[in-house]
């Protein structure tokens, strides 16, 4: 027995150290040399798929490879293009496999008006050279800490390019790159079922540390970035301020947020702000770490990567940024005018979150999707405690070519539960698109700023 104990103990000691290597091994040197010959400078495929429905990526979008207005709104550089075909509810089952579980629930919970128009598969994206650099130093250099939970030696973004595990495909979603800093006014909407919706206009900026005019690189930090986020509209949520502090490893640290009441006048620390705590006036629609997809610490969740796949998810959507739309043109009910978006057949990684034993969220298991030529998730499936399929989230994405930024023009979360969704990030009808590059201080991130942040 005692013999039969101590294997026992000497194999779990073994399995363990294997994980432990798993989470915390860097890629060799070697390994790393494949970063801009077989796979794209942050780790994509450079090949196209067998089929040739998805072309080999050679180089992106040009920084001029169409007209930007004065307000800093782009052109569709695929303006001539036509869908090739649409999915429907009545031919969905041709395209089962390229769909995921919650774009087919979206076709039985709106069978009358979703639809997918799907056109030619183009790899715009690209990064500066900076952010290729740091992505190839990152490969041989990032590694997790606290079981996955932190980062240390982690340069600009694209922690890993070359990932071994679930977890690392989602630390590529969390620090992908985003443009360094930038300002943008966008507005929220939150249908009723419908299609009736007030928006909520929000003040945005978001920096990285190192894009601080008074960054001091010999001062090491734990934070990833800076968000301010300030109400502007309506007028009884007016004035009111969130500011966050992410942290890179918030097992060490955890997130630091706080708010501005406007009509208290106080500033608050703001545990909430964090995991499934509510979104700003989201209307209960969705939780904290719903914004931009995914944020936050991974803490709670088990991670499986199951692999990579080819699913058609929302591409190079120009048409729905366009300043010509107004907000009425793309909020409908059930969902966004889909007649305005573009699909397109893409490699993803599929990754699964399952909630741990013992931890709380509102959502027990989520489906990633993420987009491998920009680390950013194009779908997220959520499920409830009972393994229901609850709320379908869809981010449509563009690629800011004269910065070289990929981000989304607008993010959607479905509740196939109440009928009503939540849509983020539009502005077609403001003065300006996002500033990207915008100069701030750390000053202007402390809880003492709040305060004239919020004057209305």
């Amino acid at each position: 027995m005692k013999t039969n104990k101590t294997l026992t103990q000497v194999g779990t000691a073994f399995m363990l150290s294997l994980f432990a290597a798993s989470v915390m091994a860097a890629v060799s040197a070697d390994e790393a040399e494949k970063l801009g010959t077989t796979l794209t400078p942050i780790g994509a495929e450079k090949a196209g798929n067998a089929a040739g429905t998805i072309p080999e990526w050679t180089g992106g979008l040009a920084t001029n490879a169409a007209a930007v207005d004065s307000g800093g709104f782009l052109s569709n550089p695929y303006a001539g293009e036509k869908p090739l075909f649409t999915i429907t509810v009545q031919n969905m089952d041709q395209y089962k496999d390229k769909l995921t579980p919650g774009q087919q629930a979206m076709f039985k919970r709106y069978p009358d008006t979703y639809r997918m128009p799907v056109y030619t598969t183009h790899r715009s994206a690209n990064m500066p050279a900076e952010v290729v650099e740091a992505a190839k130093a990152n490969a041989v250099n990032t590694k997790m800490v606290q079981n996955g939970n932190g980062l240390e030696n982690f340069r600009i973004a694209n922690a890993f390019p070359i990932p071994k595990n679930g977890l690392e495909v989602v630390w590529n979603h969390i620090t992908r790159y985003r443009g360094g800093s930038v300002k943008r006014i966008v507005t929220q909407a939150t249908p009723q079922t419908n299609g009736s919706y007030s928006l909520v206009y929000f003040d945005d900026e978001f920096v990285f540390p190192s894009n601080l005019k008074d960054y001091d690189s010999s001062k090491p930090s734990n934070i990833l970035f800076y968000f301010k986020q300030r109400v502007t509209a309506p007028s009884r949520l007016a004035g009111n301020v969130l500011l966050v502090h992410e942290t890179l490893d918030q097992i060490k640290e955890p997130r630091m947020a706080w708010l501005y009441n406007a009509g208290q006048r106080r500033v608050r620390r703001a545990p909430q702000v964090s995991y499934d705590g509510p979104g700003t006036a989201a209307d209960g629609l969705r939780t904290s770490d719903n914004l931009d997809m995914y944020n936050g610490a991974p803490d709670r969740y088990n991670w499986k990567l199951n692999g990579k796949k080819e699913i058609y998810i929302p591409y190079n959507s120009y048409e729905l940024d366009s300043p010509k739309l107004k907000y009425d043109d793309i909020i409908k009910a059930g969902h966004i005018n889909q007649d305005l978006t573009r699909y397109e057949l893409h490699r993803v990684w599929h990754v699964t979150a399952t909630l741990k034993e013992g931890e709380r969220h509102v959502y027990a298991k989520r489906d990633f999707f993420i987009d491998e030529d920009t680390w950013q998730a194009a779908q997220i499936d959520h499920y409830d405690g009972r393994g229901n399929l609850w709320r379908v989230a869809e981010a449509h994405s563009v690629h800011y070519f004269n910065k070289q930024v990929p981000w989304y023009s607008i993010e959607t979360i479905y509740d196939l539960q109440s009928g009503r969704y939540l849509a983020l990030g539009m502005n077609n009808e403001e003065k300006s698109s996002y500033e990207f590059g915008a100069e701030a201080t750390s000053r202007e991130f402390t809880p003492a700023a709040l305060r004239q942040a919020g004057v209305r």
